[in-house]
Parts: structure tokens; sequence; C-alpha cells
């Protein structure tokens, strides 16, 4: 093929040479961004870093103050919920089913704990981080709590914490009375403390993948560390769609595409089908 004149074709370029091998797909908050959804460490105006409430994303606030967690997730979530899948989402689901009628593997191992890539219509997921959609029961053990249970967050009644947030009104466990909390990673936590996250599937794409492509991460978490660890060891392409520069995490032997995923993306896509 002619070399790549620009990013989009430098990635379709990538893309067409992992076609029957396996690609893993890594998306942090910066491909919903496009989306209305704030970033936690990005250089947007609304991103959650910058209002310094990394404590509240933690198991240790929710067990000092459940009302003011419940409290702070609704308010974030009633973000989330609103948002719809912009175009990069939906050239990723359109990406996996190309990568498999090719005959190749395909993963997309997300860092967001919003809905965008299922309503993009990505299967091949996994939602590392957990999912704003569910619940699960704070009692370690319980049928609706970790390490395997969780309940769907339409499920709940909340307008009674809503109109009047307090210890009375939270949420509590259908089945054994305990508080219910969010079906996500707190900071304080770890991977393997539910099986959702399915860490351990992508440590297994991770070791194999062909091709590695980030977007929209800053490389500031445990499984970004993880796969680029495993990919560097195995001298294989790593790319990441960042407008900005990449994290310092990021290490030396990453190609950074200076573009934004909702556009890049898409153009890529179609660079592929063309390529058939």
């Amino acid at each position: 093929m002619a070399a790549a004149a620009d990013p989009a074709a430098q990635l379709a370029d990538a893309l067409w040479g992992a076609r029957r091998g396996s690609l893993l797909v890594v998306t942090g908050a910066g491909v919903s961004v496009a989306s209305g959804i704030s970033t936690f460490r990005g250089t947007d105006p609304g991103a959650i870093w910058k209002r310094d409430l990394t404590e509240l994303g933690t198991y240790r606030y929710f067990c000092s103050d459940p009302v003011g967690s419940w409290s702070w997730y609704l308010a974030r979530f009633d973000q989330v919920f609103q948002a719809r899948p912009n175009p990069a989402h939906e050239a990723l689901a359109a990406l996996e089913r190309w990568q498999l009628a090719a005959g190749g593997r395909f993963l997309l191992v997300t860092q967001n704990i919003d809905t965008l890539h299922e309503q993009a219509g990505s299967r091949q997921l996994v939602k590392v981080h957990g999912s704003a959609d569910r619940v699960r029961c704070s009692r370690v053990g319980c049928e609706h709590g970790a390490p395997k249970g969780s309940l769907p967050r339409a499920d709940l009644d909340l307008s009674a914490f809503r109109r009047e947030p307090s210890v009375d009104h939270l949420p509590r466990c259908p089945k054994c009375g305990a508080l219910l909390r969010q079906h996500v990673l707190w900071f304080d936590e770890y991977y393997t403390e539910h099986e959702d996250y399915q860490f351990e599937r992508v440590e297994r794409e991770a070791a194999r993948a062909d091709l590695a492509l980030c977007v929209g991460t800053s490389f500031s978490v445990g499984v970004t560390a993880l796969i680029l660890q495993l990919a560097f060891a195995r001298e294989i392409p790593v790319l990441s769609v960042d407008p900005a520069a990449p994290g310092d995490g990021a290490g030396s032997g990453m190609q950074v595409l200076a573009a934004k995923a909702e556009e890049i993306l898409p153009q890529s896509y179609r660079l592929l089908a063309g390529m058939i």
C-alpha cells in the first residue's frame, strides 16, 4: 500500500495490517467528550479533576458519607444518561464488525462507565471500570454484591432520595437490606474485586494482541499501564488517538495520532472499507 499521508491513513494502514490478527482497542474518557461527557484528567473545562473531587470516587468516601456519595453520582450520571453515541463510538462498532468479518479477533476495553459503546453496537466489550446503568449491594458475598452480583439501576426508585437526600432514603439491597452502591471500580479498589470487570480476559487479550489502539486515554490507570507493558515487551504496534500530548505513562514506543477521535475513526474506517 502507499505510504500514509495523514493520521487517518496511518491508522487505516495499521488496522489493515492487523485485519487477520488480534486487535485490542482501549478507550478512555476522551472518546465520549464529543457526546458531552466531561473527562477526568483532560484539558476540557469540565474535567472532574479540575474540581479536586478525587476523594469522592472512593469506597472510603461512600462508607463515611453514603448520602454525599449517592448525591454526587446522581448528579454526574444525569449527564451521562442524557448522552448519545458520537461518530467515534459508531466507527469502533463498525470496526469490530469489519475485523471479525475479516477473520481476526477484536476486543474493546473501555475505562468508561457510560453506555455509549453498547448503544453504538459494540459487542466484544469489556467495561473494566464498571457501568453506570447498574448498582450492587455493598455487602460482599450477597447475591447482588461482589464478586458476581449486580442490579439494573432502572429497577431502583430513587424519587424519595432525590426529593430529600438522607440516610432514611438511601437505596437498599432487596435481598439483605445493606446499602446499595454504584457498580463501578472506585480508586481505592482492585480490578479483581468483581467478575464483571473481566480483568483476566483483558490480560489474556493484551498478551496476544497484534495491534493496540488507544483512544482518548491519559494512560493514568492500572489497566493502561498493564496493556502498554505487555505491548512494549512484545514490540507490537501501539497507536494513540489523542488531539493533545500523551500522558506521562505513554512511554516512547507509541505512535501518537494527533486528531479528534470523532473525526479520525470514521475517516479511517471509510478508508478501510475502500481497501476491500
